[in-house]
């Protein structure tokens, strides 16, 4: 009996070690992704997968990957944790994927977490900051974005340089905005200065009128606007529409092209946490190479920030695939992001190690100027 028993345990164990490895054949390898394709933030996360099928497909057209081509399924979750996890099992059972790649929400990744663990796939380049899934070492996830951590430190230093003393914080009750106002708080009180107004906004039903006149009231110089999609646009629409100016920042998940589209020429002076290169930079390598295969694919096509960061999470995990060679697993491919020390494209670097896998914290403010462009 005890000699069935343990048999059928090995038998398990060796089931669950192969079973993200079924997504590795001869001729493929297969990634998926649980991301917000629709509602308010639908437009922003499809710049997102964009840009990484951009860099994809000039992969598989030069012959894939040591001989595999690369195939990336994405399911729709509309920014809802258990539509999340419902999609993650999905791709890891159904769909049998390799890796998953590039998921959405910061709510969406701890909730998937479980998963990732008991079928032992990797989530490489989730899109969110949180310092929370930053703490410790979680063998199956892999960042690759500097943290909201970084960021917020990085937009007080700005504060406290130009003097500016009453700030007021708006977020909505989300998990991102939860995520964004515990950074806030904690950064406040390492700068001495604390918030004039924590303005919270219903995500389902969000009175901005009724925030907008919290900010008034507040005399903020500076709002920093903790939130993604038409929220920051929506917003900042109803501050200005108040005798209220204050300085607007906010952070890299913002999608400067919705910002620009809803607010023209009112865009002009807000400022973003940005956390990937500058894309008027050409002399970064992996700029160049971004805005080369995006002009071959459509000569009209504008270049955009969210979808630049799908292209350069993709280039590393590329790099990443590369380096492991043919002989692709979980383990070995873990074991190469851990061992391979920096990877480097011009000024953005990451680096993986046994004690850490946060990637990169490379994060610079850049203001929208009267093109609607980022300036660095």
């Amino acid at each position: 009996m005890g000699m069935r028993w343990l048999g059928g345990w090995l038998l398990m164990v060796a089931a669950a070690v192969q079973a993200g490895d079924e997504g590795v054949t001869p001729t493929e390898i297969h990634l998926g992704a649980s991301q917000v394709l629709s509602g308010p933030l639908g437009p922003q996360t499809q710049q997102y997968g964009e840009g990484a099928r951009l860099l994809f497909d000039a992969v598989n057209a030069t012959g894939g990957i040591h001989g595999r081509r690369i195939r990336f399924t994405a399911l729709d979750d509309g920014f809802d944790p258990k539509r999340a996890v419902d999609n993650t099992r999905q791709l890891i059972e159904q769909h049998k994927v390799f890796m998953l790649f590039n998921s959405t929400g910061t709510a969406q990744t701890a909730a998937v977490l479980p998963l990732l663990k008991e079928s032992r796939t990797i989530l490489f380049g989730p899109v969110t900051g949180a310092s929370s899934l930053r703490e410790g070492v979680n063998p199956f996830l892999f960042h690759v974005r500097a943290s909201y951590a970084n960021e917020t430190e990085r937009i007080f230093s700005q504060l406290r340089q130009i003097g500016v003393a009453r700030v007021a914080f708006v977020y909505p009750e989300d998990g991102l905005g939860k995520t964004l106002l515990a950074e806030v708080q904690k950064a406040s009180a390492a700068a001495a200065m604390p918030l004039a107004a924590e303005i919270r906004l219903d995500p389902a039903r969000p009175d901005f009128a009724a925030a907008a006149t919290a900010v008034a009231q507040s005399q903020a110089q500076a709002v920093i606007v903790g939130a993604a999609g038409q929220t920051f646009p929506n917003l900042v629409k109803a501050v200005l529409a108040t005798p209220a100016r204050p300085g607007f920042y906010g952070y890299s998940v913002a999608s400067l092209d919705v910002i620009h589209r809803e607010l023209q020429d009112k865009a002009r002076g807000i400022i973003l946490a940005q956390i990937m290169p500058s894309l008027r930079n050409t002399t970064i390598p992996v700029v160049a190479e971004y805005l080369k295969l995006l002009k071959a694919k459509n000569p009209d096509a504008a270049p955009s920030a969210s979808q630049f960061e799908g292209f350069v999470h993709a280039r590393l995990l590329v790099e990443g695939l590369r380096r492991t060679g043919r002989d692709l697993s979980t383990e070995s491919f873990r074991r190469t992001l851990q061992t391979s020390g920096e990877m480097a494209f011009g000024r953005f670097t990451a680096r993986y190690s046994p004690r850490s896998h946060n990637g990169s914290d490379y994060v610079e403010l850049a203001i929208i100027d009267a093109q609607g462009q980022l300036r660095y």
